[in-house]
């Protein structure tokens, strides 16, 4: 029997590979001075990796911890 977490990562991944291939056409991104034609199956990938890359950083920047972790506290 497999791991059901793996059989869960599989299923989103095929979910997601048939809404990529069902967004094919091209589309303008226009922002501010900027205006840049592409397909939706770029931009989809692109747009997600840039917004887990800003929340990355956003969260080592705020300097967020893990619920559960301890911090120690220095004795004086």
């Amino acid at each position: 029997m497999r791991n059901p977490k793996i059989i869960a990562i599989i299923v989103v991944f095929v979910l997601f590979l048939i809404f990529l291939f069902q967004n094919t056409s091209v589309v303008t991104l226009r922002l501010y001075f900027w205006e840049v034609s592409m397909s939706q199956i770029i931009l989809i990938p692109l747009v997600l990796l840039v917004g887990f890359a800003i929340g990355f950083a956003v969260a080592k920047l705020t300097g967020r911890k893990k619920q559960g972790q301890t911090q120690t506290v220095p004795q004086v």
